[in-house]
């Protein structure tokens, strides 16, 4: 996924309330919220926290103490990954995901020894896809 826009949310001193993610998210504000429900539903919790490696507030998502997802506030859409390590990459392919999905994983280069899978959240036209995978994330040893 190319990226033209720049990540928002690099001042340490502002936490990333609803207002301030309303102005940075705009129309897609609606679908983050959804989400969140979406993460509850499935037994999940956030935490929005300033990362100073990346110098930007991050939300992590767990199930447990297992990273599922991390998001990243840009303008218009908040950004949702979640990294696969590359040895279940193939049985990630075979769910059954859009085609716009399997072929962005497989575009996606790895960071490390995980793939990428990144979602823009604009709406929830996403949500079956990134739930699938959330869902394959926390089965996955």
């Amino acid at each position: 996924m190319e990226q033209i826009n720049t990540v928002e949310l690099t001042d340490d001193k502002v936490f990333p309330d609803d207002t301030v993610l309303e102005k940075v998210l705009g129309d897609s504000f609606k679908a983050y919220k959804s989400l969140l429900s979406l993460f509850d539903k499935n037994s999940m919790q956030f935490e929005w926290r300033y990362y100073r490696d990346g110098k930007a507030w991050l939300c992590k998502v767990q199930k447990k103490t297992k990273t599922i997802v991390w998001m990243s506030a840009w303008k218009g859409y908040m950004k949702a990954t979640i990294y696969i390590p590359e040895k279940h990459v193939g049985s990630l392919l075979d769910l059954p995901l859009s085609l716009e999905t399997k072929n962005s994983v497989r575009a996606a280069n790895n960071v490390g020894k995980s793939k990428p899978c990144m979602f823009e959240v604009r709406d929830e036209t996403v949500f079956k896809d990134l739930e699938s995978v959330m869902q394959y994330k926390a089965q996955i040893k």
